[in-house]
């Protein structure tokens, strides 16, 4: 631990901004979880967006449906590292346990303006795997990623649009089973 008190998430939160601090700081912030929540999520609006980012990251193994909208808005932040970890906390699964991810209605607007739109290729590429969890249920979501799998100027972006559209290996994997 860092010699920080039990009452002091504000001061963990702000070392996540610090490079030498960081990740005993993220560890500790895991470690308290919900105890640390509020302060993580006063961290979402830091001025330092190493901060913004680490809040996302500890907010993707401990979002709850309070801190949903929080995250969500990051998805606008001026920094694209902050964007990446938005959208990866928005689209893994894996790391929520028993939170429901929020549905299409909340997250895939952010998620197709930032595929088609995005001026950093891997925040395209984290709104790609968004919207690729709906390309089964919303035909924007196929639409876009079509569009991104051959129109995209990089061609990671392509390759992991791809990976959502009829023929790729996530489709497939994801595709519900035929009726009957």
């Amino acid at each position: 631990m860092l010699g920080f008190s039990r009452t002091d998430d504000e001061a963990l939160v702000s070392c996540l901004g610090d490079p030498q601090r960081t990740v005993a700081a993220y560890r500790e912030l895991l470690h308290r979880a919900a105890d640390a929540l509020d302060a993580i999520r006063a961290g979402l609006s830091h001025a330092d967006p190493a901060v913004r980012e680490g809040c996302c990251r500890l907010l993707d193994h401990l979002v709850d449906t309070d801190s949903m909208d929080l995250l969500i808005a990051m998805a606008d932040d001026p920094d694209p590292r902050v964007r990446i970890a938005a959208f990866h906390a928005l689209a893994c699964d894996r790391c929520k346990g028993d939170t429901c991810a929020p549905g299409a209605d909340r997250v895939l607007d952010p998620g197709l303006r930032r595929l088609a739109g995005d001026p950093d290729p891997q925040v395209r590429m984290r709104a790609a795997e968004l919207v690729g969890k709906f390309v089964h249920t919303d035909p924007r979501a196929l639409a876009a990623l079509e569009a991104a799998r051959t129109g995209d100027p990089s061609p990671a972006v392509r390759k992991k649009a791809g990976w959502y559209t009829p023929g790729g290996p996530i489709h497939g994997r994801t595709a519900p089973p035929p009726p009957g």
